[in-house]
């Protein structure tokens, strides 16, 4: 079983705190995915549980024995990292059962592991080539079929997929997703590509300064964010923060809030806590997919077309482009604005979302 429990894990590079002490629990079978801008801490952790970082502090379990402070090769893992990490003097197979020979597997033994892995990863005609024969994606299975014949408890990825174009880049999502659900193995996977994130994980943990701002699944992190770094990380485009303000109480866990920038006043937002009676300066977050027809909206709102982008299947508005606080719409891709129009969408209060001046979610 390839549970992992960390219990107040804290890294320091010097007098420098880069992860304070956190606690994380993932189940066995879970894929579970670290996010994060650059420098979150998220490679960091992932190194530790790895065992080629030692932590500050805390523990590690890894299938329920502790780990701290055991050897990398010890911990019963397997990790793919960006590089590929090949051997280029060796064939593929080679490659792939190296671990496996030093660990002084038998040689029969070894030959099936590297070939039940290449039938998995559908590269068994590429057995008998080099490195330099093969093509980034190639590569890259190659460094998963060299994690897959040690059979672990627990595959770790660190940005597998950041060297491969963007048409490689997805094949290689739907193959590792494939691959978890074939094997039913633990996984942790780092990136800092949010869509990477909620397409291929059971559960995602976003974090910030080394500091965990959320766990949870990709549908609760979008619809259900904790805070407005949650908010803003997940869903792209990103979501529209606007200045506002809650003016008095509504019905029923409702506040009415004023949107100076959309034109609103007296918008009745539902509260995620209903027991909030905050006034004044709050922001007002709204998903660019939320700006609808204007039939099937509360208010009505008008926003000119500075810049739109067709993307082909979807569209998007951006009115104040180029500046912090643009306002990004989509739009039908079949009735696409021109420069300079002015086009009306409806909004919903339900689909808004509030964050106090503290960031945190009202």
């Amino acid at each position: 079983m390839g549970e992992v429990t960390l219990r107040g894990v804290r890294k320091s590079f010097g007098s420098t705190e880069v992860i304070p002490p956190l606690d994380l629990s993932i189940e066995p079978g879970e894929f579970v995915v670290f996010v994060g801008p650059s420098g979150c801490g998220k490679s960091t952790l992932l190194r530790m549980i790895a065992g080629l970082e030692s932590p500050s502090a805390g523990t590690i379990e890894i299938a329920g024995r502790d780990v701290t402070h055991a050897e990398p090769a010890d911990r019963g893992l397997a990790m793919v990292f960006q590089t590929y990490a090949l051997y280029p003097h060796m064939t593929v197979a080679q490659n792939m059962a190296f671990g496996l020979e030093m660990a002084k597997v038998p040689a029969a033994e070894r030959a099936e592991a590297v070939r039940k892995a290449a039938e998995i990863l559908q590269i068994t005609e590429l057995l008998d080539r080099k490195p330099r024969e093969l093509s980034g994606g190639q590569r890259q299975r190659v460094a998963i079929g060299r994690a897959i014949v040690r059979d672990p408890v627990l595959f770790l990825f660190d940005e597998p997929l950041s060297n491969l174009d963007a048409e490689l880049r997805v094949q290689m999502r739907l193959e590792i997703a494939r691959l978890h659900a074939g094997l039913a193995a633990t996984m942790i996977y780092v990136t800092h590509d949010q869509i990477e994130a909620m397409t291929m994980a059971d559960r995602i943990v976003v974090l910030r300064k080394g500091v965990i701002e959320q766990v949870g699944r990709p549908t609760e992190l979008y619809s259900d964010p904790d805070n407005i770094f949650v908010a803003g990380f997940i869903g792209s485009p990103r979501m529209n923060f606007l200045p506002a303000a809650i003016t008095g109480q509504g019905q029923e866990g409702h506040v009415l809030v004023d949107v100076p920038r959309l034109g609103l006043s007296g918008l009745p937002v539902p509260l995620r806590d209903p027991g909030v009676r905050q006034m004044g300066e709050v922001t007002l977050g709204l998903r660019p997919e939320d700006f609808g027809h204007p039939e099937t909206g509360d208010r009505t709102v008008e926003l000119t077309a500075e810049v739109v982008e067709n993307l082909g299947g979807t569209a998007y508005l951006y009115t104040d482009a180029g500046r912090d606080a643009a306002i990004v719409a989509e739009v039908p891709r079949r009735a696409l604005p021109s420069l300079g129009e002015t086009v009306s969408f409806g909004l919903r209060a339900a689909d808004c979302f509030l964050f106090g001046p503290d960031g945190k979610r009202l």
